[in-house]
């Protein structure tokens, strides 16, 4: 029952705090913090047990949970995730009232939905609370309300939409291919599967989706636009978290379906190295602190694909020993990850709460007296810069180990993991560079505006006692995490194998590589930031707007390219005495029916904000000489008009959202309709 108490209270929890908060937001903050603390008492337990729960007669199939040493650390990775930010939530919000309700509101159910997924004994049940979460955590990305926040957050919700579909049709091809989504089914029925090809096509479409939230590329467009815009709690948990929600499903698929897949795994390989490495080279560029982190958070995620790669190809190989290296690295690195981000964006939250700006010349010299949040940021900076000590070190040292077994096992493609291997150090020096300019810029430098300086100088304060706890508490993971003693006993809980625990993190030949991405960063800090990155003492951003993918390639791609590829289709029919009339018919009953759709749904809008998701009442602006037809057609035009400029057209499209994909899934239970076959 700890598993139905792990998922089931936060979604129980998060309507119940909705109406205390309208009451009295002091006890609904309260809620949250307790809420977060019970569900990671009970994650607690788990590591101790092996218990399984499932919930019959929903979604055709049933939803399924289980336990093991993996699902209970991250288990346990969340919940930490989630008290830390709640903690600090506390002060970051204490000035803010509009939207909080809402704000805990989504937290909560979040909490719950990723809780789900962590703990979910099939892919199915993945889905399921995947697709929840990528609504709810919509709206922290759009919370501001500031035209970024809306632009950034519509991004995050139409790569998530997208990549929710592809998904969906990847687990139906695989359902019809292996028979099974279950995990501990799905191994033996995708070895004896028939059509290798189509279980390639099922884990294509599945690793689309699940890249998606993880900000793969060439999907990652939504993470350094989402996390400036966001709350920093938010952006904690948005990259902490969320990013391993998708690569949890990349990974679960690959040990039990894909492994053995050669062409699964060189494309999950070069899709990380391409993350990887444009991770690494925007956040050299950015000159933005939580910019910066989230393009770092990139470059980490293709870290982890990069070894989960090297999973499937040294596995495909039969090099079992090499596998379990790369898969130790894989996990490790995936909870070292979520950590360190913890603390950095909570960190980054106490710059954003105390001078409101993002930008490094900003707050340049801020924290210069601040020794808490000092140390601190220093423990996260040295722990994903992978020093030696400190917790990114073992499992960065883990994931190049598997690549160097991956040269020497597979020589057909030694020179190509070769050069991946390069594009590894290189791209942990890059790491070692942006984090060292920010904690120079942050903490060391002083700032341009002398007068300004000595403001900051002047303000000793950071934050208060509970977000000290949070952050500072937090950091001691960089350090617990950083001993061989406790990592390899980590890794081998959660990947089942004890021969890791004769792995040696701190031989020559490991420091050595650590070695070589520290110089590198160093020299790329000391000649190209300090040399072409500053002039005239401001930080400068120059990376060109033109290699924007999102206003490049897609947006114009949908609103340009297709639009006008379906308008010379039907310019083509329209020639032709005989489609002539069906094109016509065709357009006619589109249109109609769009017109129908958008005029009923501007109706339920007006109903809607007259009653549930009002905001702010508005005077009565109708003439009372006008007929009745008028003034619902002009009332409802009006409503709609400033519905959508704020968050209540977002919040019922996120409502649409979730009654579409739950409904489908309900119908197919209800009446007993297998769509898999």
């Amino acid at each position: 029952m700890q598993i139905a108490w792990i998922v089931g209270l936060p979604f129980l929890a998060a309507p119940v705090g909705y109406l205390i908060g309208s009451k009295n937001e002091k006890l609904r903050d309260a809620l949250a913090v307790l809420v977060s603390a019970a569900v990671l008492l009970i994650a607690l337990t788990l590591p101790g047990t092996l218990p399984s729960f499932r919930v019959e007669g929903v979604f055709a199939y049933g939803l399924g949970f289980t336990t093991d040493g993996f699902r209970a650390v991250y288990a346990c990775v969340t919940a930490v995730m989630w008290l830390g930010t709640s903690l600090f939530s506390l002060e970051y919000f204490r000035e803010e009232r509009k939207g909080l309700n809402r704000y805990w509101f989504f937290v909560l159910l979040t909490l719950g939905a990723t809780e789900g997924v962590m703990l979910s004994a099939d892919l199915m049940t993945t889905f399921v609370f995947f697709e929840i979460l990528s609504f709810t955590s919509f709206t922290w990305v759009i919370h501001e309300e500031t035209p970024e926040a809306v632009r950034a957050g519509y991004t995050y919700l139409f790569i998530a939409v997208i990549g929710g579909l592809v998904l969906f049709m990847g687990l139906l091809l695989l359902r019809h291919t292996a028979g099974t989504l279950a995990f501990a089914e799905l191994r033996e029925a995708a070895a004896a599967a028939s059509s290798k090809g189509e279980l390639l096509a099922a884990g294509l479409c599945i690793l689309f989706g699940f890249g998606c939230k993880a900000g793969m590329f060439p999907v990652h467009i939504w993470l350094p636009k989402a996390h400036p815009v966001a709350p920093s709690p938010a952006s904690a948990l948005l990259s902490g978290i969320l990013t391993k929600v998708g690569i949890y499903g990349i990974l679960m698929t690959t040990m039990e379906a894909l492994a053995g897949n050669r062409i699964y795994g060189l494309t999950v390989l070069l899709l990380g190295t391409v993350t990887m490495v444009l991770g690494a080279v925007l956040g050299v560029f950015s000159v933005n602190l939580k910019r910066t982190l989230a393009c770092s958070s990139m470059s980490q995620v293709g870290f982890i694909l990069v070894g989960t790669g090297m999973y499937a190809l040294l596995t495909a190989a039969n090099e079992a020993e090499g596998a379990e290296t790369a898969l130790a690295g894989t996990m490790l690195h995936m909870v070292n990850h979520s950590l360190i981000k913890l603390v950095l964006f909570m960190a980054a939250g106490v710059v954003v709460m105390r001078l409101h700006t993002l930008t490094l010349d900003g707050i340049r010299g801020w924290g210069r007296n601040k020794t808490a949040l000092k140390i601190a940021f220093a423990l996260g900076a040295l722990g994903i810069s992978g020093v030696p000590l400190f917790n990114g070190y073992i499992s960065k040292t883990l994931l190049h180990e598997g690549i160097v077994e991956g040269a020497h096992a597979l020589a057909d493609i030694s020179g190509l993991l070769h050069a991946v291997e390069w594009i590894f150090l290189i791209s942990g020096g890059m790491t070692f560079c942006y984090m060292l300019k920010l904690f120079l810029c942050i903490f060391v430098e002083e700032n341009a505006d002398a007068a300004l300086q000595k403001t900051y100088d002047a303000d000793r304060s950071a934050m208060n006692g509970v977000s000290t706890a949070a952050i500072c508490g937090s950091s001691v993971f960089m350090i617990l995490l950083g001993q061989p003693y406790v990592m390899t006993r980590l890794a081998a809980f959660m990947t089942g194998n004890e021969e890791i625990l004769r792995f040696r993190a701190f031989t020559l030949e490991n420091l050595k590589g650590g070695a070589i991405s520290l110089l590198i960063g160093g020299a790329l800090y000391l000649f190209f930031v300090r040399k072409v990155l500053i002039w005239n003492g401001s930080y400068v951003n120059l990376w060109p707007e033109g290699l924007d993918l999102e206003d490049r390639v897609y947006r114009p791609l949908l609103t340009e390219v297709l639009p006008g590829f379906f308008g010379t289709v039907l310019s083509v029919l329209g020639e032709n005495r005989v489609l002539r009339p069906l094109a016509k018919a065709a357009v006619f009953l589109g249109t109609f029916a769009g017109r129908l759709l958008s005029d009923s749904l501007d109706g339920v809008i007006w109903l809607l904000r007259k009653t549930v998701v009002s905001e702010k009442k508005r005077k009565d602006y109708r003439d009372e000489d006008a007929g009745f037809w008028w003034i619902i057609r002009e009332g409802t035009a009006k409503e709609t008009d400033l519905l959508t400029q704020n968050f209540s057209f977002a919040l019922l499209m996120t409502c649409v959202g979730l009654l579409l994909v739950f409904g489908a899934l309900v119908l197919m239970s209800v009446l007993h309709i297998d769509l898999f076959h």
